[in-house]
């Protein structure tokens, strides 16, 4: 499911479910290197065993990261992102979970013509439905004035 609808047609409380994405040793890598965060705790097998999560774990913005490209956000409609709010690491992902993205719309504010704020809650669950990240998201949503980018029909 894509959210494909205008600013004006969402209303509060309107939820989606994302599907799966499995976190792997290499994209735990990839991201420690791309952003130069070579904590051991996500790197370092040994040192992570006698850590407090007791193995290694992929880093907190990679999860948020992921879970922004599993959200259903259509690019004909999300102009941008605008904020994360209240973003809270409950748990963490160990190499090899599965994670998803349960979220609901939790506020929506015009701010002009052209746009609204779109402020979804967003809570990134593993495969044991244990909740690992919770967010507040505020996305920058394109309205539909004089029935501009509506389909035909409606």
């Amino acid at each position: 499911m894509r959210w494909a609808s205008a600013f004006d047609q969402l209303e509060l409380g309107e939820e989606f479910e994302t599907h799966g994405q499995r976190v792997t040793e290499a994209d735990v890598f990839s991201f420690a290197a791309l952003t130069g965060d070579m904590h051991p705790q996500h790197i370092d097998a040994e040192w992570a065993a006698e850590s407090l999560f007791g193995e290694r774990i992929a880093h907190g913005v990679l999860v948020l990261g992921y879970a922004v490209g599993l959200a259903p956000l259509d690019p004909g409609r999300v102009m941008a992102l605008r904020g994360l709010r209240d973003v809270v690491f409950k748990r963490p992902v160990l190499l090899g979970d599965t994670i998803r993205v349960h979220g609901s719309i939790h506020r929506l504010l015009p701010v002009g013509d052209a746009a609204g704020l779109v402020t979804c809650r967003w809570s990134v669950l593993n495969q044991r439905e244990e909740l690992c990240v919770r967010a507040d998201v505020e996305i920058l949503w394109r309205r539909d004035r004089d029935g501009v980018g509506q389909e035909a029909g409606t």
